[in-house]
């Protein structure tokens, strides 16, 4: 990230004092490092650069927008996560007792809310609306895939007086809100558009963890808890769990961690062989008995028959590498006269509609909470991120460049394969 423009583009001047009375202000002079280790920013140095550093999120204390005339609005894009109306809660209730917005419309089912041809028609957010929907799954907005058309979305906001945007979503969302903004920079209107960022893979660039990535890994206890007791209570027993990740495999990752009775963990990060996995399982019943594997959907799609098909949002549509690989343990050791006790389990469903645990929540009230205060702080073309214990502040440019992903020879890897045995190489 050396020598990238981690700068945040602004509305203009913030010349109103704001509202918020009694708490610590962030100057527009404090900045967080991208780097964390030592060497990488001496090194900077060394070349007379200025190391990489995101502004900081949180309060500032004058604002660009007169909160008395103001009118919000906010979208929720792409799959379901835990955590969604946390963060549609957090917001309303920031906009409305920190700064005194009145006006927050919620645009039903993502950007369909922003295209008058679905017909959709907005819902007030007040906090009578939200006070209890954190307590719930999913989100009150409804959510939807896929691209609207930009000029009517941003006609849209000119027609209700709509000067500030948020944009709940993952990369799909954010190249969405990447378009209005363009758009909105073409007509010379000044409109703000903050993203917050969901993604239940957590493979957003630029951001630590994204919200209800920590909810996915604990309610993944429940299916290894599940697929363990299986496998150990029969003779050669496979317990096969899949769980989500379409193109990073950190929900897989950390499960195998934090739940470490796993034995092999597939991502879509790390290549394998049916051969090399099959000998490596076989081996394995051979000394222990049973075997839990856990796979990320995106995980060894070069070994399905994949049509190249796309959904709404452009993703390639997967094979199913949970029922492959079920089908192929099966058949593999049927022909080696070995009974083997296989049960597989897929979560995914049921995993991303839960509400958010605990830590979840706490993060997507401050994550909601750091989108107002840049919103009032007339950012735009950003979205809220944390970094090293911080939140900050992401040009959505640099967050939508590339796709945050295990690395197969860093430090995460290397635990994974240190906690289930497996081996390293599997092709």
């Amino acid at each position: 990230m050396d020598g990238l423009d981690f700068s945040i583009e602004r509305l203009g001047e913030c010349r109103i004092p704001s509202p918020m009375a009694g708490v610590p202000f962030v100057s527009d002079g404090e900045h967080v490092l991208y780097h964390s280790r030592l060497e990488h920013v001496e090194d900077c140095l060394r070349r007379g650069e200025a190391p990489p550093v995101f502004e900081t999120a949180g309060p500032r204390d004058k604002i660009y927008f007169d909160p008395s005339k103001l009118k919000c609005g906010m979208v929720t894009c792409g799959g379901l996560c835990p955590g969604l109306n946390d963060v549609i809660r957090a917001i309303v209730m920031s906009l409305t007792y920190h700064y005194g917005v009145d006006t927050i419309f919620g645009f039903r089912y993502g950007f369909e809310g922003l295209s008058p041809r679905h017909g959709h028609t907005p819902l007030e957010l007040t906090p009578d609306v939200v006070k209890d929907i954190h307590k719930e799954g999913g989100t009150v907005l409804g959510s939807s895939r896929g691209p609207q058309d930009v000029g009517e979305m941003v006609d849209t906001l000119e027609r209700m007086n709509v000067r500030l945007l948020f944009t709940i979503g993952g990369d799909g969302a954010l190249k969405g809100a990447r378009a209005i903004v363009e758009e909105i920079g073409r007509r010379g209107l000044k409109i703000g558009v903050v993203g917050i960022p969901k993604t239940i893979d957590n493979d957003i660039s630029l951001v630590e963890q994204s919200f209800g990535f920590d909810t996915a890994v604990g309610e993944s206890r429940t299916a290894i808890y599940s697929a363990h007791t299986e496998a150990e209570g029969a003779r050669n027993g496979v317990g096969l769990v899949k769980l989500m990740g379409r193109y990073s495999g950190f929900i897989a990752a950390f499960s195998s961690l934090a739940h470490n009775d796993v034995n092999f963990c597939l991502v879509p990060e790390v290549p394998f062989s049916l051969e090399a996995f099959l000998e490596a399982l076989r081996r394995r019943l051979e000394t222990r008995g049973h075997a839990v594997i856990v796979v990320g959907e995106g995980a060894g799609q070069d070994l399905l028959a994949a049509q190249g098909e796309q959904d709404a949002s452009g993703n390639v549509l997967l094979g199913d590498i949970g029922a492959f690989l079920r089908d192929r343990i099966k058949a593999h050791f049927s022909r080696a006269g070995v009974d083997v006790g296989l049960k597989y389990i897929d979560p995914s469903y049921t995993i991303r509609s839960v509400p958010a645990n605990p830590k979840d929540s706490a993060y997507c009230l401050l994550l909601g909470h750091n989108a107002a205060h840049a919103g009032l702080a007339g950012r735009t073309n950003m979205l809220v991120g944390y970094w090293k214990h911080r939140y900050t502040h992401v040009p959505i440019p640099l967050a939508v460049s590339g796709r945050k992903q295990i690395d197969p020879g860093g430090r995460l890897w290397s635990d994974v394969i240190s906690c289930t045995g497996q081996p390293r190489d599997l092709r």
